[in-house]
């Protein structure tokens, strides 16, 4: 007998089997079942040689808790307290101290220069560096980079993860990680607000 198939949106949802989310969500079955096949290949991969669970994890909490708490956040910081507590209070710290509102960031195209605003830049402190190691390290800066300057996410940047230690199919993954954790915390939060209005 195979287990029951956990949909983690729905888990963080908190939707009810006769609930609105559970309507909603069933209206679209493919992009109900690509949303969970996604958190499967980034968190249940095939292969974790280029960015270990532990990381997954890790950066998960990071990047989630950057825009608040929420029940996404809560989530992805169970995770990383399940794969290394100490690094995951370390990261909840940091990410609490580089929350910011934005984006920022420069635009190249001439017509557009005006348009830029500056902001945060973050940077692990030495003593955090020194507990999580430069790879982590630059793969939180990176994080934080593609959550609030994606502008900026050019080559200076992915070398300065190239010359941590990444691999190029790494930062491929880094960067599909950071991209699903946006849109899957969009999707929660708003169906929640539904599940409750419906509720």
């Amino acid at each position: 007998m195979t287990a029951p198939i956990v949909d983690v949106v729905d888990t963080l949802t908190g939707a009810a089997p006769d609930g609105v989310v559970t309507a909603v969500r069933s209206i679209r079955p493919v992009t109900r079942e690509q949303l969970q096949a996604s958190y499967d290949a980034l968190f249940d991969p095939v292969d974790d040689s280029d960015v270990s669970l532990t990381e997954r994890a890790l950066i998960a909490a990071f990047a989630t808790r950057l825009t608040g708490a929420d029940a996404t956040a809560d989530h992805y910081a169970r995770l990383a307290a399940d794969a290394d507590g100490s690094a995951a209070s370390v990261i909840a710290s940091l990410a609490d101290r580089a929350g910011t509102s934005g984006p920022f960031g420069r635009y190249r195209e001439p017509g557009l220069a005006a348009e830029g605003t500056d902001g945060l830049r973050f940077s692990v402190p030495e003593d955090a560096r020194a507990q999580l190691g430069d790879r982590l390290a630059a793969a939180l800066e990176h994080t934080h980079l593609l959550v609030y300057r994606p502008r900026e996410a050019a080559d200076a940047a992915l070398q300065r993860l190239l010359d941590a230690g990444w691999t190029v199919s790494g930062i491929v993954t880094l960067s599909q990680l950071v991209a699903f954790l946006a849109f899957q915390q969009r999707v929660v939060a708003g169906l929640r607000v539904l599940e409750e209005v419906g509720a």
